[in-house]
């Protein structure tokens, strides 16, 4: 197992993993990952491959270290709206209008950006398994809290979280975004954002 798969405890080394991340981040979204190497990276921050190596295995646990940075953004926007002093619909309501922003901005307008995102979910990386996950275990908080509140129907709010979110997934899946632009026959984001909503109550 290469040193990036574990905690860095040395700030050096954290600053190098960093650094690496960064520069990989950099290279992929002005060439894109299909054309970017290992040596490519290490040529970028004045490296060997050699030394590229010592932090992470291989390209493709460079690649899934970068995605790992970007769903933590996406987590963090997440956590940040779903602890808002408003109530859990609004809450809901605006996590999928931010989602849906994010996934417009950041990893469709950027054709790069959005080659890496559809590699990482051809290959069905566990890291994004865990990221769903754990927006699942946020907005099933957020429901209980509803259903408390009584603006929710009393229901389980795992179950009801899960089911959200499939049914909001459209608006926050790359593929299925892209492939809905040109769509005239989709229903719209609020339209569908109020139908989920209506099914919690």
């Amino acid at each position: 197992m290469s040193e990036a798969a574990h905690i860095v405890a040395d700030p050096t080394r954290q600053e190098n993993v960093t650094r690496i991340l960064d520069c990989a981040e950099r290279l992929f979204r002005h060439y894109g990952y299909g054309k970017t190497n290992v040596a490519d990276i290490a040529r970028e921050l004045g490296m060997s491959p050699a030394n590229i190596y010592r932090f992470f295995a291989s390209k493709v646990e460079i690649h899934q270290a970068v995605c790992g940075r970007m769903l933590g953004a996406s987590y963090k926007m997440a956590y940040e709206i779903s602890r808002l002093p408003i109530s859990a619909e609004e809450r809901l309501r605006r996590y999928v209008h931010a989602q849906y922003k994010m996934t417009m901005e950041v990893m469709l307008d950027d054709q790069k950006v959005h080659e890496m995102v559809i590699v990482a979910l051809e290959r069905d990386w566990g890291v994004i398994d865990k990221h769903i996950d754990s927006i699942h275990d946020l907005f099933a908080e957020v429901i209980r809290e509803g259903i408390e509140a009584g603006e929710f129907a009393d229901q389980d709010p795992v179950i009801a979280s899960r089911c959200f979110g499939a049914a909001t997934v459209i608006l926050c899946h790359p593929q299925m975004v892209a492939q809905c632009l040109a769509k005239t026959n989709r229903a719209m984001p609020d339209d569908l954002i109020d139908y989920a909503i209506r099914a919690l109550k």
